[in-house]
């Protein structure tokens, strides 16, 4: 049996097991449309996937994961609640580390079901990790919607807590903005010299690529009206970067948030979250006192998730990717149902990696 019809026959297995849970099997076109992609990442998704086009279609991308078209299928015509699985390749470029694959196989859980999400996320993460039984893993856990809800409590401006909402996803951008938005370093000196000059539109600046006069007025105004806000105060920073450092079993990280809630209290609802979340991994079996949790962890993930996060990876293996991953993306249901929306939540195993590991075994 050759390695790829392997890897097929364990794909085969975990989807049938998945089946077995409840789920029912999709297929997803391997060509999307660029447009939806590009609407939700920007350009950077550019950088992670292969791209063409054709006269007719436009630009298509090779399918980069099978969140976003599942998500798509169900929202035009899913039933509620819904349980699908699927196993599939998938395409990345790996400019950055050749000895990467570009192109693997991915087998998914995903549960879309509004009545309690504390209970999805218990069930796909004691799916995923019962398909996993018998290989030797290290699992990680962590909560997008903490930090979230932390940077909307912020005490600044708007436009701040937008900028640092939209970098989560970037550890260095997201520190970098907090630094400067805390006035612990300075403005960018391009900045600083356009801010520094009586008027700097009457220097009539031209149209910059797509960018009109007007927009480029409404930005220079927006950046002056940044310099003048009041910085994020010391102690909010100290608890932001606080509750980034927790790396825990998650009983005692509940604590941990806990008490940074008592001077942080836009964090109390998601606390909550996290202890429904415990007592539904609890109940499924799921040993949550040794369980790892790390408040920054899924943070260089795709950028759909916006909870719950979870990764179970090889100890000692710091050069393969994690065997499997997944999270909620509740908010993606929202950019894509055009109105609707449903809780939803998902995982995927790599099954290349399962079996290199059972031949090396």
């Amino acid at each position: 049996m050759t390695q790829k019809s392997k890897i097929r026959a364990r794909a085969a297995a975990l989807a049938a097991g998945f089946e077995a849970a409840g789920a029912v099997p999709v297929e997803t076109p391997v060509l999307l449309p660029a447009e939806a992609l590009l609407d939700l990442y920007g350009e950077d998704i550019r950088g992670r996937a292969y791209v063409t086009s054709d006269a007719l279609r436009g630009e298509q991308m090779l399918r980069p994961d099978f969140t976003v078209p599942v998500v798509q299928m169900h929202m035009a015509h899913g039933a509620e609640p819904a349980r699908y699985t699927y196993a599939g390749e998938v395409f990345r470029r790996q400019e950055d580390d050749a000895a990467r694959a570009n192109e693997y196989m991915q087998v998914g859980y995903e549960v879309f079901d509004r009545e309690n999400p504390a209970a999805s996320d218990a069930e796909v993460f004691a799916v995923i990790e019962r398909a996993l039984k018998g290989v030797e893993l290290r699992a990680a856990t962590g909560d997008m919607g903490i930090l979230a809800a932390a940077v909307a409590g912020l005490d600044t401006t708007e436009a701040r807590k937008a900028a640092l909402a939209r970098h989560i996803w970037r550890p260095r951008k997201f520190k970098a903005l907090l630094d400067r938005f805390a006035g612990r370093s300075e403005m960018p000196a391009r900045r600083a010299a356009l801010l520094a000059q009586e008027d700097p539109m009457t220097h009539g600046f031209p149209d910059i690529g797509l960018r009109s006069q007007a927009e480029v007025a409404a930005r220079v105004a927006a950046l002056s009206e940044d310099s003048e806000a009041a910085p994020i105060s010391p102690l909010q920073v100290e608890l932001i970067e606080a509750l980034l450092n927790i790396r825990e079993t998650l009983p005692n990280a509940l604590e941990q948030v806990r008490d940074l809630a008592v001077d942080l209290p836009a964090i109390t609802e998601a606390a909550f979250r996290l202890r429904d979340r415990i007592d539904a991994l609890a109940a499924r079996g799921v040993d949550v006192e040794n369980l790892e949790f790390e408040a920054s962890y899924g943070r260089t993930s795709m950028e759909y998730y916006d909870g719950f996060v979870f990764g179970f990876y090889v100890p000692g293996r710091a050069d393969l990717p994690p065997v499997a991953t997944g999270g909620r993306y509740d908010a993606l249901t929202q950019v894509l149902g055009q109105g609707r929306e449903i809780p939803a939540v998902g995982g995927v195993i790599r099954p290349g990696i399962l079996v290199d590991l059972e031949e090396a075994a």
